[in-house]
């Protein structure tokens, strides 16, 4: 039987006029505007225990703008983030009802989607994406009746394969138009035995992910400067906080801020998921296990824990980040206990005579290595029903954020032994010195 997959190619896309760049931004705006329109009135419905499918008729409100293919796109989009929502409730899930796509004050997030019959995607010596927009804005902007927007797009595709739904929206970090084209691909690999290895994950905040493959790779994502500029951030927020007179919680600089916050931490999150997954999946990797927090977060919960967890690292959006990426990768995500992980010896197994500073991880023994990684290593283990040798492991791949991307850091620029602490990193006690420290 032929098994098919969902991947996903993405371009950068640009605007070949001043003119053509503010219609898209116009156009992005008014799908905002749709999106939040709808989420308002659902949530309010929701909340008077209302049905949330009993709404306006924003397709004919829109229709105008955006035209009647893409507004009913937008509004398909967010009838699936309600359907998600409601199936996380029946599974016991604590978790928040659909968001706005940003707001007048801050502004809106610039995002729409466009129907796979409804834009044409052409890559090669000049490539292009043409896509529909409603009548008033070609009538606003000199557009005939049958003319599209057309874009330049960069980027090569990876997958080949039936279109689905483009996603077309505004990188405000990079400056920069992108395109989102899902594609559905048949998968060689299911029937491949290189798509039979698996991987685990100890994800924290001062190493955003610790990764180990049953290939015997090692990946290490940094994560203390992109808290230490989220601490920045908060802090700065915490002082123009105090400074509002008495009666006014926030100001238009302070939601700023919020949002500049935001999106940089999830901008990062999001390339990570994506790089990881690119690389396991070139690896051969089927399954990847991550560990469930929920008890080691409430055994452990202290204000610090709490910023790193909840704020900055966001944990529940972030394995959903993951399983997101992974599915378009084929790759299947698995939440499990993690418990121990990081205070169980890889060599003797023991607990009681380890400890923990910083990244170092220490056992009476006389084994010395890497705290996050060893983790992943031993969860990997447990999950995986088999032991992996520390010879026949790679030196680990660590990458670091540039603002852009996940750079991996040269050998010569690494630290030569764990023994070389960072200052003010340990908590002196096991897991949560990947969580509690600085």
């Amino acid at each position: 039987m032929s098994v098919v997959v969902k991947r996903t190619n993405t371009f950068a896309v640009r605007p070949l006029s001043t003119e053509d760049e503010q219609l898209l931004r116009d156009l992005l705006d008014a799908s905002a505007s749709l999106w939040n329109e709808l989420t308002y009135e659902r949530r309010q419905n929701f909340f008077d225990g209302e049905s949330v499918w009993d709404t306006a008729d924003y397709r004919k409100r829109y229709v105008g703008v955006l035209g009647s293919a893409t507004a009913q796109q937008v509004i398909r989009k967010n009838s699936e983030a309600w359907r998600s929502f409601f199936a996380a409730q029946e599974d016991g899930e604590d978790t928040g009802t659909p968001g706005y796509w940003g707001n007048e004050d801050n502004g809106r997030e610039l995002r729409t989607y466009i129907r796979n019959d409804q834009y044409t995607l052409e890559t090669g010596e000049r490539s292009r994406l043409e896509i529909p927009v409603g009548r008033d804005l070609k009538n606003e902007y000199g557009l005939g009746d049958h003319e599209r927007l057309r874009l330049e797009v960069a980027g090569d595709p990876k997958w080949e394969g039936k279109q689905g739904r483009l996603e077309l929206c505004y990188d405000e970090m990079d400056n920069t138009f992108r395109a989102f084209q899902p594609v559905t691909v048949p998968d060689s690999r299911q029937d491949s035995p290189l798509a039979e290895e698996s991987a685990a994950l100890d994800v924290g905040a001062n190493n955003l992910v610790a990764c180990t493959a049953t290939t015997g790779q090692q990946y290490l994502y940094e994560g203390r400067d992109l808290f230490a500029r989220f601490r920045e951030t908060t802090e700065e927020i915490a002082r123009l906080k105090s400074k509002l007179r008495e009666g006014r919680y926030s100001s238009r600089r302070i939601r700023r801020l919020y949002r500049k916050r935001t999106r940089r931490r999830d901008h990062a999150q999001d390339a990570l998921a994506r790089d990881l997954m690119r690389q396991l999946y070139d690896e051969g990797v089927a399954t990847v296990y991550v560990g469930d927090l929920t008890d080691v977060l409430s055994e452990h919960w202290s204000a610090e824990v709490n910023e790193k967890t909840h704020l900055f690292w966001a944990y529940r959006s972030f394995i959903h980040r993951l399983a997101t990426t992974a599915e378009e990768y084929g790759i299947t995500v698995e939440v499990e206990s993690e418990a121990y992980t990081t205070a169980e010896c890889p060599v003797c197994g023991e607990r009681e005579t380890t400890s923990r500073a910083g990244d170092v991880f220490r056992c009476l023994c006389g084994y010395e290595g890497h705290a996050d990684l060893d983790a992943s290593r031993t969860f990997l283990e447990r999950q995986a029903g088999k032991n992996i040798e520390a010879g026949s492991m790679a030196r680990p791949v660590r990458l670091k954020w540039d603002d852009h991307n996940w750079s991996e850091i040269p050998h010569s620029l690494e630290r030569e032994s764990p023994n070389e602490e960072r200052t003010n990193r340990s908590t002196g006690d096991g897991k949560l010195a990947s969580v509690d420290t600085a």
